[in-house]
């Protein structure tokens, strides 16, 4: 019988090939030196035109034939020391020019890798491929490689944190997916010009804008004002629709498959077993063509966004096959606060709303832009009770569940009996939840 550690003995004995990433690469990172000099120019505009001013062309010519060759030795030297390769149980990345690191990403812990084309790598036919590895914040990446190239490496990557074997894992290939949803670009453009942000920042730039030229007169100070409010204003609107653009999602074995965006395409994964939280949104002004927006909350994982619009019942539909077993609970079987909540919060307590299911905790909050929040009971981490001066007066407590996310959904303003038994009946659901849950493997 072979023991364990013999086994991964005779596994990191077998040949590692390393590969280095695409020969366009060099040209990426040989911008590193130049960025170096913008970003001192945008910090300090005057210095920087002090010393454009003392430049002589021959100057500039010498500095500029220093400069652009030592851009590209700094892009190829990054490019050429490197390196990756796949393991039969990791993934290692080594990089550095003058200190070296070497990340080693055990593949079972892996949960999500996302390949994104920004427009000029769509061009030059490379992709980046984004790692989401459990108990890291910051992704691990490759760029670029071939876009056929890391398409293959994806699908080898998973298909090897599946538990295929390794000599057959580069067999595999990508899982099959069918598109379950596609947002039409005309769609996704009416709900973003009815979305109350992009509302706001533009009437806070008609309110504030007027006055503060009849004050200063300067229309520095003028742009410096406008410039913020436009461009928030236009971050919720063009730059959302810039993004969320040819929005489709599709299932596959190894999760829902999310590609998007118009100029910078992205190919993204939400990995099974790993949504701790679903949120449906239903913005003021959507609720009159039946739209809602779906946000996610998924372990270790910067995928936040499932669904940017779409009609409440396909969206049920997706979230069924994100959450399987849960169903989402109606408006009417949401339960509001007792009628003495309203002196704690005046008006608002009427958007809150709680209904527990054998499924799902799910707790709905706010009157213009309403949020409902589900949480697998599978998912809950923690349960906590709190009560300041003013609820215990009233008789009303707020109970907030904690998930592996680490993110919390809270039900407010619950009658205080009622939250105390919720805390307890919500303790017993979890142990429940989790014991019963499925493994969370891909390809499974």
């Amino acid at each position: 019988m072979t023991t364990p550690g013999v086994h991964e003995g005779v596994r990191e004995r077998r040949p590692v090939i390393e590969r280095r990433l695409h020969p366009v690469t060099p040209l990426r990172r040989a911008w590193a030196p130049v960025a170096v000099l913008i970003g001192w120019a945008l910090h300090d505009p005057d210095g920087a035109q002090r010393q454009l001013t003392r430049l002589t062309p021959t100057t500039l010519l010498i500095g500029l034939a220093v400069l652009l060759p030592a851009a590209a030795l700094y892009g190829f030297l990054t490019w050429w020391f490197t390196h990756f390769a796949v393991t039969d149980s990791e993934l290692r990345i080594r990089t550095g020019l003058l200190f070296r690191r070497t990340a080693h990403i055990r593949l079972e812990r892996i949960q999500a890798i996302d390949v994104t084309q920004p427009l000029l790598a769509r061009v030059a036919g490379v992709a980046k491929l984004k790692l989401d590895v459990i108990g890291t914040d910051k992704k691990d990446e490759l760029a670029f490689l071939g876009a056929d190239e890391a398409r293959a490496l994806r699908a080898e990557l998973l298909a090897r944190a599946a538990g295929f074997a390794p000599e057959t894992a580069h067999e595999v290939g990508e899982a099959p997916s069918r598109q379950m949803l596609r947002v039409p670009p005309g769609v996704l453009a009416v709900s973003l010009v009815l979305t109350g942000a992009t509302w706001g920042w533009l009437v806070a730039a008609a309110v504030a804008l007027p006055p503060l030229w009849m004050a200063t007169h300067s229309p520095w100070t003028l742009l410096a004002t406008a410039v913020p409010l436009l461009g928030a204003a236009g971050a919720s609107s063009v730059g959302r629709f810039v993004t969320e653009y040819d929005w489709t999602v599709g299932e596959s074995p190894d999760g829902l498959r999310i590609d998007h965006g118009l100029l910078d395409r992205a190919h993204e994964t939400v990995p099974p077993g790993r949504v701790q939280t679903v949120r449906i949104v239903e913005p003021l002004l959507w609720r009159r063509r039946g739209w809602v927006r779906v946000e996610l909350d998924v372990a270790g994982s910067s995928n936040s966004l499932l669904l940017p619009v779409a009609p409440r019942e396909i969206a049920e539909a997706v979230v069924a096959r994100v959450l399987p077993g849960v169903s989402v609970p109606p408006d009417e079987a949401l339960v509001r606060p007792p009628r003495r909540a309203r002196w704690c919060r005046p008006v608002w307590w009427r958007g809150y709303g709680l209904a527990v299911t054998d499924a799902v905790f799910a707790s709905r909050h706010g009157l213009l832009r309403r949020s409902l929040a589900l949480v697998p009971h599978a998912k809950v981490q923690s349960v906590r009770l709190t009560q300041g001066p003013w609820q215990r007066a009233r008789g009303v407590a707020d109970v907030h569940v904690d998930t592996g996310a680490n993110k919390s959904v809270t039900a407010r303003l619950r009658d205080a009996d009622e939250a105390a038994d919720l805390l307890r009946a919500q303790a017993e659901r979890s142990r429940t939840g989790r014991r019963d849950a499925r493994p969370d493997r891909w390809m499974a």
